[in-house]
């Protein structure tokens, strides 16, 4: 029984390593925290939280596994001239023996379609730069030409979202890379291919009482050739300060969310994934930490009970 932990552990550690080998379908790091990073997978939202809204996050995937998923994102916006949005995104993500670094410019008109609803229409444009060091990889034979050059490549972005929301509510669709492309070797074998994903989000909050609101929220990822993956949640934001909460990924994690407001300006979150799948015996959880940051503060969002 021993041997047998010992050979699937080894073989899930190479299925890291080996990301970017041929079939390789390469995709975008996933959040459970999504609601307060928003803007990394939805250029709609841009400009949406109003003068300047900035987040830093760090995410830890399945901690134990050599070559497990580790990403950090930073993410900057601001509205401008009451309609138009900009902002920026950058994304750094580690899987085994590749790294993915995007950096995206975000522009978002802003619609008002009603006395407290708004349509927001976003692009996104940047570029993808990928690499691989197969030195960081385990080999049965090490002079095969595929891993005697590590590979580098840039390839460009293009994005669209739109962002649909009102004071207790939001609806969203995007991509944030509408551009597929293939990466091959020199004897046209293909090495990884990158497809389109596409986000569906949404969101209500309820007053459950002065001091106490709820909210849940959903979002799914819709990959051509991979099963959709689902993400619902639901938190508890108790007298404008502390926010607690669950989340479910379907056939994959449940989740356990805590955030506070360390200041009227900033906003503190945690998230601990535990695995439901068999991968779970392997690893000790995911943890992702944000700080998000607003210029204008709990005063005015006050007037808004969304808290997204």
């Amino acid at each position: 029984m021993k041997n047998n932990i010992s050979i699937i552990r080894i073989f899930t550690m190479l299925g890291f390593a080996f990301v970017t080998m041929v079939g390789y379908a390469q995709q975008r790091p996933q959040y459970t925290q999504y609601m307060y990073n928003t803007q990394t997978l939805n250029a709609g939202y841009t400009g949406t939280q109003g003068t300047l809204a900035a987040s830093l996050l760090y995410r830890t995937q399945w901690v134990g596994i050599d070559g497990s998923p580790e990403t950090q994102s930073f993410s900057a916006h601001g509205l401008v001239k009451d309609r138009i949005g900009l902002g920026l995104t950058i994304v750094n993500d580690n899987i085994g023996a590749s790294n993915n670094f995007e950096v995206n410019a975000n522009f978002a008109y802003h619609i008002k379609t009603g006395r407290s609803t708004t349509l927001s229409l976003g692009l996104n444009a940047g570029i993808d730069m990928l690499s691989v060091d197969y030195s960081k990889g385990n080999f049965a034979n090490g002079l095969d030409p595929v891993f005697q050059e590590n590979l580098s490549e840039f390839r460009p972005m293009v994005g669209a979202g739109i962002y649909y929301y009102g004071a207790k509510w939001y609806l969203g669709a995007s991509s944030a890379n509408l551009l597929n492309s293939q990466i091959y070797d020199s004897d046209d074998d293909l090495i990884t291919e990158r497809k389109s994903q596409y986000y569906f989000m949404g969101g209500y909050v309820f007053d459950l009482s002065e001091s106490v609101k709820f909210k849940p929220a959903v979002l799914t990822k819709h990959v051509a050739g991979s099963p959709i993956t689902v993400d619902v949640s639901a938190n508890f934001l108790l007298r404008e300060r502390l926010s607690l909460g669950l989340a479910y990924r379907y056939d994959d994690a449940v989740s356990a969310l805590a955030g506070f407001h360390i200041t009227d300006k900033f906003f503190l979150g945690y998230a601990y994934d535990y695995s439901t799948t068999g991968l779970g015996d392997y690893n000790s959880g995911s943890h992702e930490i944000i700080l998000t940051y607003n210029l204008e503060g709990l005063k005015k969002r006050a007037l808004s009970p969304r808290f997204f």
